[in-house]
């Protein structure tokens, strides 16, 4: 089987995600939209892979927003379309966090900017705790989606929707994918003057992230299970 990574800066990786697909028998294929030394200007060309042969398509998180057309505007329109097709002939999609919006915006809902941040490790409310658990999860975001028709809304905080359904796709607000190498490089590129800014601690953060190392890849593992044996294995 193969599955289709969209890791769009060099910054995020699929982690213990991808670890467990690879476990489920997939072979990933990593494309990068934005490469390192455009992170600062990633309005950069990009064409993505056509669907056809795909068994599995993930998108993951990004530190720009969907409706940012000075920073995406030149490559989301693609990714847009490319989740859209996949949707349509029934080619499961997980998105998180941006991966998520982006979804989201493809199947006919919004994204806008949510009442205030989500910043470090998070407890969420859940209908479907075999499904979604209730975390803590890792979350870091300024943006909040408003769902497309037809999806049913899993997960939750104050805040915004932290899961969502849609056919055999999937979308998740938080970062599954989280390790304490991905929070460090969140904290390098700028991510430490924007804690402060917030009130966050950085080091406080990343220390918890140390911490739930082994609880956050066995969460993560039993999401990957969940996805692909209740939502992606759903028939269509």
């Amino acid at each position: 089987m193969r599955a289709l990574v969209i890791q769009h800066d060099h910054v995020t990786d699929i982690g213990p995600v991808g670890a467990r697909l690879v476990e489920r028998g997939y072979r990933l294929s990593v494309v990068t939209v934005v490469p390192e030394h455009r992170h600062h200007a990633p309005d950069v060309a990009f064409d993505f892979p056509a669907v056809d042969g795909w068994d599995l398509i993930v998108s993951l998180g990004a530190p720009w927003s969907v409706y940012d057309e000075p920073a995406v505007g030149s490559w989301i329109g693609g990714e847009l379309a490319l989740l859209r097709k996949a949707h349509r002939l029934g080619v499961p999609v997980f998105g998180v966090c941006f991966g998520a919006q982006a979804l989201t915006t493809a199947l006919g809902g919004s994204v806008e900017a949510s009442p205030h941040p989500e910043i470090g490790w998070v407890e969420i409310d859940t209908d479907d705790p075999a499904l979604i658990g209730p975390g803590p999860w890792f979350q870091w975001h300024y943006d909040r989606c408003h769902l497309p028709p037809g999806a049913a809304g899993v997960a939750r905080t104050s805040v915004c929707t932290q899961a969502f359904r849609l056919g055999r796709s999937l979308g998740v607000q938080f970062h599954p994918e989280m390790t304490t190498t991905t929070v460090r490089r969140y904290l390098e590129l700028g991510g430490t003057e924007e804690c402060v800014r917030l009130g966050v601690d950085p080091e406080a953060l990343l220390a918890r992230t140390r911490e739930l190392g082994s609880m956050a890849r066995a969460n993560a593992r039993h999401l990957v299970d969940a996805f692909l044996d209740r939502v992606a294995g759903a028939a269509g």
